[in-house]
C-alpha cells in the first residue's frame, strides 16, 4: 500500500530552517569577522605594514588578542535576523517566478531565474540592512581600540538615539547593490547547475546530495563574486562615523580608489571565497518534508534537523 502523504507543517519547517540557518551563522561567522575587519582596515602609513597583512594574519592576531570570542563578536544580530530572512528570501525568489509564469508548469528561462533572485534580494534588504550594520559595528570595535557598544542590543538603542530609525538603516543603498544582483546570481547559477548536474533521462528533483551540495558551494562563489565589491563599500559606509561620507556610496568609492587602488575594492575576498563553498553548499531537502517548494539548510545544520524533520 503506498505511503500517506505527510501533512505539511509550517511551522515545524520554519524553526528547522531557522536552526539550519544559525548553525550556518555560528559556522560562518568567524571568517565573515575577519572580513569585516580587513575591509575596514585603515590604509597604512608610508614605511608601516597593514594592520593584518591578509586573512590569515587577520584570523591569527584576532584570536591570540580577543580569544575566540573575538571571532564571534556581533554574532547576536544575524542569529535573530537569520529564521525571517530565509523565509522573506524564498518568498521573495517564489513570488519572482510566479509574476513571470503564465501558467504554475512554466519552465523559466536562466534570464527570468535571475530576475527572480534579483527580487528575493529586495525583499531581504529590510532585514539584512540593521543586522549588517549592528554586526560590522561590533565586529570593528576591538579592533580601533574603543569599546562603545556592549552587545546588539545596546548598538541598536544608541544608534536609534544618535540617529533615529535612519542610523540603524543606514547602508540600505549598498546593501541593496550587494544583494540584489548577487542573489540572482546565486539562484540562477544554483538551478544551472542543477540542470548541468542531472543525468539524461532523470528529473532534478532527483539529483543526489553530493551533486546538490557542489552545486551550492560553486553558486556561492560566484554570488560573493559579484558581491564583494558593494560589501567592501557597505561595511565602510556603515563603520563610518557620522558624516564621514555625506555623499553615499560615491564618496567611499571615490576615497577607496584615490588611496588604496581598485584592487581594494576586493579586500576580505580570499576569506570570503574559503567560506563561501561550504556556507552556500545548501541541501534540498524536499524528501525529508514532503513540501512543493525548495527547503534549504547548512550542509551542518543537515545533521542537526534531518531526524527531526523525518519525525511526524
Amino acid at each position: 500500500m503506498a505511503d500517506q502523504a505527510k501533512p505539511i507543517r509550517p511551522l515545524k519547517n520554519l524553526l528547522a530552517g531557522g536552526f539550519g540557518g544559525m548553525c550556518l551563522v555560528f559556522v560562518g561567522h568567524p571568517l565573515d569577522t575577519v572580513k569585516v575587519r580587513l575591509q575596514t582596515q585603515p590604509p597604512s602609513l608610508p614605511g608601516q605594514p597593514p594592520m593584518y597583512s591578509g586573512t590569515f594574519d587577520c584570523f591569527r592576531k584576532t584570536l591570540m588578542r580577543e580569544g575566540i570570542t573575538g571571532l564571534y563578536r556581533g554574532m547576536a544580530a544575524p542569529i535573530i535576523g537569520v529564521t525571517p530572512m530565509f523565509a522573506v528570501c524564498f518568498f521573495g525568489f517564489g513570488l519572482g517566478k510566479k509574476l513571470q509564469q503564465k501558467h504554475p508548469e512554466d519552465v523559466l528561462s536562466y534570464p527570468q531565474l535571475f530576475a527572480a533572485g534579483m527580487l528575493s534580494g529586495v525583499f531581504t534588504t529590510g532585514i539584512m540592512t540593521p543586522g549588517e550594520r549592528i554586526k560590522c559595528l561590533l565586529q570593528i570595535q576591538a579592533s580601533s581600540g574603543e569599546t562603545k557598544y556592549t552587545g546588539a542590543l545596546d548598538c541598536a538603542k544608541k544608534l536609534y538615539k544618535e540617529a533615529g530609525i535612519r542610523g540603524i538603516y543606514k547602508g540600505t543603498v549598498l546593501t541593496l547593490m550587494r544583494d540584489v544582483p548577487a542573489s540572482g546570481m546565486y539562484f540562477m547559477t544554483y538551478e544551472w547547475l542543477k540542470n548541468i548536474f542531472t543525468p539524461e533521462e532523470k528529473s532534478v528533483n532527483e539529483l543526489s546530495v553530493p551533486r546538490i551540495l557542489v552545486a551550492g558551494g560553486i553558486a556561492g562563489i560566484f554570488n560573493w563574486a559579484v558581491a564583494i565589491p558593494p560589501d567592501v563599500l557597505k561595511s565602510r559606509f556603515q563603520t563610518a562615523p557620522p558624516g564621514k561620507y555625506p555623499n553615499g556610496f560615491r564618496d567611499v568609492l571615490r576615497e577607496l580608489i584615490r588611496n588604496e587602488g581598485i584592487t581594494s575594492l576586493y579586500k576580505g575576498f580570499n576569506a570570503v571565497m574559503i567560506r563561501a563553498f561550504p556556507a552556500n553548499a545548501d541541501i534540498f531537502v524536499e524528501s525529508l518534508t514532503d513540501l512543493e517548494m525548495a527547503t534549504y539548510v547548512s550542509p551542518g545544520a543537515l545533521l542537526c534537523t534531518a531526524q527531526s524533520l523525518r519525525q511526524s
